[in-house]
This record gives structure tokens, C-alpha cells and sequence, in this order.
């Protein structure tokens, strides 16, 4: 399998392609502010060629290019409905502070074509099986995309649920804290130690580092016990 990505503009959002091999179909996860031309480049250099985006949730820091980059190679983007608005409409995930900031608009627009994720499912695209878990809590429909390696480990495409070191803000419209230490232990934590995590924004690591050493998730890896009357 190839992996490759760049950090984009100047949130430094990761997008990354991936493909079964060097010359295939490749899916876009994420091309976020001043992504395309980048994105031209590596496509270029590995020969692939784009046949789906998939969104990790719906900000604007991850979604700024993709109405350019669907159009422009006559591909569907995939993102769960509960951000879907956000595609069109970048002001509803951001705070009212950051939104002065841009002059209380941004206009983005929709992708020609736009596909629905769903909790569970599996994408068969590129060559490759995506699973899709929904991981609620920065955004409300914030996903991760899971895809094994030859050798069996999983590559994880976490957005922003999962950093090497920190988690997702929650503090932004859509946000939930108590939602994203359930996405957290039910959805990330439940990997084997070897899976390794593609952040949205930072470098690469694996579920067993941030098990071992993520502040944010000391105590989450305990079991789920039922609740008596």
C-alpha cells in the first residue's frame, strides 16, 4: 500500500493520498487551503489517479479545496451528513471569534457530486477497503477511515480525533467532550497497539504510544461495565 500526504496551508491541515501501489486509483483524504497544487505534484509523482476525497469531518481547514479538486477530476467526495452543511456553509463549525476574523463570511460551495458516510460501513474504493467509524466530539460528524496493510496492521486516517500527544478541541460548534472520550476509548482504543494513526494535523503515530503516553487517555482503556438500577 502507499501512503503519502503534505501538510496544507496555513492551519498545516495533513492530506494525505493513498492507493494500493504506486500507478493506481488513489482516494484524497482531507485537501484542505492551498491544497491543489501540491496535490497535483504528488499525484504526479506516483501516477495516481484520484477516483474519491473523503472528509474527515467537515472544517473548512480540511475542505477549502474540495469542490477544486472533485470537480476538477470528475470524483465524489464522501463525508458523514451531520457535517455536510459545513461544505457550503464554513461559518457553522467555527467560533464566533474566528468568524469575525474572516468577516463573519466565507464562501465555499459544494462538490458537483457529494456521497454520505455511514457508521459501520465499508468503502470498497481504489483497491482498497475503508471502514468508516463515526467518532462524535469535535465535530458531530467527525469520522476516522481504517484500511489493514498487507501485513495486516491498520492504517488509521484520524482527522482531528486523535493527535501524537493531544486530541480534537471540543470547544467549537459540534463540539462535545464527553461525545469524544466515547469516540476515544470505544472507537480508537479498542486497536491494537501497532495500528498506526495518520493525523490531521502533526506527525504520524500509533495507538500504542498514545495509549502509553497521551495525557488525554490515561484512564479511557478500561472496560465498559453495565450499570446496575
Amino acid at each position: 500500500m502507499l501512503v503519502a500526504g503534505f501538510p496544507a496551508g496555513s492551519f498545516q491541515t495533513n492530506c494525505y493520498v493513498v492507493a494500493a501501489a504506486a500507478g493506481e486509483a488513489c482516494v484524497v483524504v482531507d485537501p484542505g487551503q492551498d491544497a491543489v497544487e501540491p496535490l497535483e505534484e504528488l499525484l504526479a509523482e506516483h501516477r495516481l489517479t484520484p477516483v474519491a476525497v473523503l472528509l474527515t469531518h467537515g472544517h473548512f481547514d480540511h475542505t477549502y479545496s474540495v469542490a477544486p479538486v472533485c470537480d476538477g477530476h470528475d470524483i465524489p467526495a464522501w463525508i458523514h451528513p451531520e457535517d455536510r452543511e459545513m461544505l457550503a456553509d464554513p461559518m457553522k463549525g467555527i467560533s464566533a471569534e474566528s468568524a469575525a476574523f474572516f468577516g463573519g463570511r466565507m464562501e465555499l460551495r459544494e462538490p458537483r457530486e457529494v456521497r454520505e458516510l455511514t457508521d459501520g460501513s465499508a468503502l470498497d474504493i481504489a483497491g482498497l477497503t475503508l471502514r468508516v467509524d463515526h467518532t462524535p466530539g469535535h465535530t458531530r460528524g467527525s469520522v476516522v477511515f481504517t484500511t489493514p496493510t498487507e501485513e495486516g496492521i491498520e492504517v488509521i486516517l484520524a482527522g482531528d480525533t486523535l493527535f501524537a500527544g493531544s486530541i480534537g478541541r471540543t470547544d467549537l460548534p459540534g463540539g462535545d467532550h464527553a461525545q469524544m472520550m466515547t469516540s476515544l476509548r470505544d472507537k480508537l482504543l479498542t486497536r491494537d497497539d501497532s495500528a498506526v494513526v495518520l493525523p490531521g494535523h502533526g506527525p504520524t503515530t500509533t495507538v500504542g504510544r498514545e495509549r502509553a503516553s497521551n495525557p488525554f487517555l490515561q484512564g479511557l482503556d478500561l472496560p465498559t461495565t453495565g450499570r446496575g438500577l
